[in-house]
């Protein structure tokens, strides 16, 4: 797997409202509650709760609660080819925080070993912050992370502590609530989850090993906790540094689009652990599937972050890439960058000149340290060019890019290079060279006649796609919008799926350089979740209101706007840009290789000198497949028809991005 496999694993899959379960999964469902809990706006909800893993399974790679203060001794190492600790660290494991409704949660702190006072860094997940359900070595090649290239101590996608307690930084990994064997019920992000940080923040600052400023840092989960809690404003959260995540749970995740989507956070609630109950949130999923209080609360107030923040995003991540930058966008800090990387996140999380980097902010913010940071460029933008090298690291003031021309590409019922005939089962080649069959033209120009193209759900090709051949080399780098306007015949309601990609003069897929991935852009629409949220949509960016159905009447036709996640892309003469509509499919994530390496540590001491015998424990090994399935099925049958032409314009929006002069 390529350094960028978690864009591959984090595929997208929506299942039914059908639980197809094993028997220890069957006993499990046994085992649920139902817990109302007061939301955002002060409503409450009843919300599902079911049993998870134990610390001790096998999958889980817990430990027993054991509190202790260690003196971690420079030259040690956690595990075997681990990167050796470079100074002496002082741990603290296990302490209890007591928040402020009386739960007692624990959290693992790495220090330096003097009495100074020092600035910390808070990973804020409830995955373990010993090794845990999730690990690089869960992942094919680590992801593209040398084993060597961290100590072990690092808690998943969290900052590694053999690095930052040498740069004079305090660690500070919590449980959170009601992981492993911190106290309370687990759940996933909301109102409570942003408050229980805000007390961590708050008690760390208090200590006396403490200069009073905190930062947070780390990828996915712990990018999403940050735009949580940093949206509730804890005092001395003084900065933060989210790499790559969303914050609308509701629009970007569960239910993309409109279509629920409970086989990722199924995948995940697998690899947690809690003596106690977890939210169930892959079965409100598909029993709240509309935008109610509940998924409200799942949205950071990310207008309410002022704070200095260093954004990092990518385009090719399908859980993360639009909040990432839409975040960015939001959030009312007047020290703000973005940088986009062109690999993976974990890979270019631990990257060494990203790791320098990331410390040179927080040297800044958190020390006080006048180094030059605040000269750093705002936007530093990758571009991506499948075939042919990519841009790093390019300048830029803003994204989306002021320079920016949005232009209209129009779908056309025309098989490419001819004007004049039907594109149905006819292949044939355009100026330039691209051949594509059953492939029909995007024109810069609308047709004057309306005409339809069809595709039957249940066909073996329910799909139709369009190519817009380059005459000169273009970049297309922001957003993306779909207009089209549809109809259902044998169905009430439509679930489409929207690709943009770039292809060779001979129509083939081309594929990054560095990651060997096909590059995609994509868009995800439920018909009847069609209504746009007025407030939020921008002219490139439409946003769903999903307050409500709305469903089709036979012969109806409606106009729909698909958002497309952002994409920076480079278009030399002679390629293509593809578009590809389909009848949206189920597929299933499975569990994502988590919690199936085994990991040896020392039983005791936490680290040991190289070459020395060594009592060690080793954890996890799991081989099995999700215990629990939660499907929720496509709403599609019968044939999608598309008008398109005459009143029916059809089109798709292209950020263009000028040469700078």
């Amino acid at each position: 797997m390529k350094r960028t496999s978690i864009t591959l694993m984090l595929v997208f899959a929506i299942c039914t409202h059908i639980f197809t379960t094993s028997d220890a999964a069957a006993t499990a469902l046994k085992t649920e509650k139902k817990i109302m809990k007061t939301m955002r706006d002060g409503s409450t909800v009843e919300v599902l709760y079911r049993k998870g893993l134990l610390p001790e399974d096998q999958k889980a790679r817990g430990f027993p609660l054991k509190q202790e203060t260690l003196l971690l001794k420079a030259g040690t190492i956690r595990r075997e080819g681990a990167m050796p600790l470079k100074c002496d660290i002082l741990f603290e494991r296990d302490v209890p925080i007591t928040l402020r409704d009386g739960t007692v949660i624990y959290v693992d702190i790495f220090r330096p070993n003097d009495d100074k006072q020092h600035p910390a860094i808070m990973a804020w997940s409830p995955y373990g912050k010993e090794i845990g359900g999730q690990h690089l070595d869960d992942v094919e090649g680590r992801s593209g992370v040398p084993f060597n290239a961290t100590s072990g101590l690092e808690k998943f996608e969290a900052p590694d502590p053999a690095y930052w307690v040498g740069q004079g930084y305090v660690i500070i990994n919590p449980d959170s609530r009601g992981a492993n064997n911190s106290n309370g019920d687990l759940n996933y992000w909301g109102t409570e989850n942003s408050l229980d940080g805000y007390d961590t923040i708050e008690w760390a600052a208090a200590q006396p090993w403490s200069n009073g400023k905190i930062g947070m840092s780390g990828n996915s989960w712990l990018t999403v906790s940050q735009w949580f809690i940093a949206g509730e404003r804890p005092p001395h959260l003084t900065a933060i540094a989210p790499w790559e995540g969303f914050y609308d749970h509701f629009r970007e995740t569960a239910n993309r689009g409109g279509i629920p989507n409970p086989a990722f956070p199924e995948a995940i609630f697998e690899t947690f652990a809690s003596r106690n109950w977890i939210e169930d949130q892959p079965r409100m999923v598909v029993t709240h599937t509309l935008l109610d209080s509940y998924w409200e609360d799942k949205i950071a107030k990310i207008e309410s972050i002022d704070i200095p923040a260093y954004v990092v995003a990518s385009y090719t991540n399908p859980v993360h890439t639009h909040g990432t930058f839409e975040a960015f966008r939001k959030i009312s800090s007047k020290e703000k960058w973005l940088r986009v990387h062109d690999t993976g996140e974990w890979f270019d999380y631990y990257q060494p000149e990203n790791v320098e980097d990331l410390r040179k902010f927080f040297d800044h913010y958190l020390k006080g340290i006048d180094n030059g940071w605040e000269k750093t460029p705002y936007v530093r933008l990758s571009v991506l060019d499948p075939g042919h090298e990519n841009i790093v690291n390019r300048v830029e003031s803003d994204f989306p890019l002021e320079r920016t021309e949005y232009g209209k590409l129009y779908l056309s019922n025309c098989i490419t290079g001819n004007s004049n005939r039907s594109a149905d089962n006819e292949s044939n080649s355009n100026r330039s060279g691209v051949k594509c069959a059953d492939s029909r033209l995007l024109s810069l120009k609308p047709e004057e006649k309306h005409s339809i193209i069809s595709y039957d759900v249940e066909s073996e090709n329910s799909s139709v796609c369009f190519l817009f051949p380059f005459e000169q080399d273009t970049e297309i780098t922001g957003y993306m919008r779909l207009h089209l306007y549809v109809e259902a015949q044998g169905a009430d309601d439509m679930d489409l799926s929207v690709t943009v990609e770039k292809v060779d003069n001979n129509g083939k897929q081309l594929t990054d350089t560095k990651t060997g991935q096909v590059i995609q852009s994509t868009g995800l629409l439920r018909v009847s979740h069609r209504a746009l949220d007025e407030k939020l949509s921008t002219p490139f960016d439409p946003h769903l209101c999903s307050d409500k159905e709305e469903l089709l009447h036979p012969g109806q036709i409606v106009p729909v706007d698909i958002a497309i996640w952002p994409m920076g892309m480079i278009y030399h003469k002679g390629e293509a840009l593809k578009l590809t509509i389909s009848a949206w499919e189920y597929h299933n994530v499975g569990t994502m290789g988590f919690g199936s390496a085994e990991i040896s540590v020392p039983k005791e001491g936490y680290t040991f000198t190289p070459g020395t015998e060594t009592e060690m424990v080793t954890v996890g090994g799991y081989k099995g497949n999700l215990k629990t399935e939660i499907n929720s099925p496509s709403r599609n049958k019968g044939t999608h028809i598309f008008h398109i032409g005459g009143e029916y314009e059809s089109y798709l929006v292209i950020p263009v991005v000028p040469v700078k002069n």
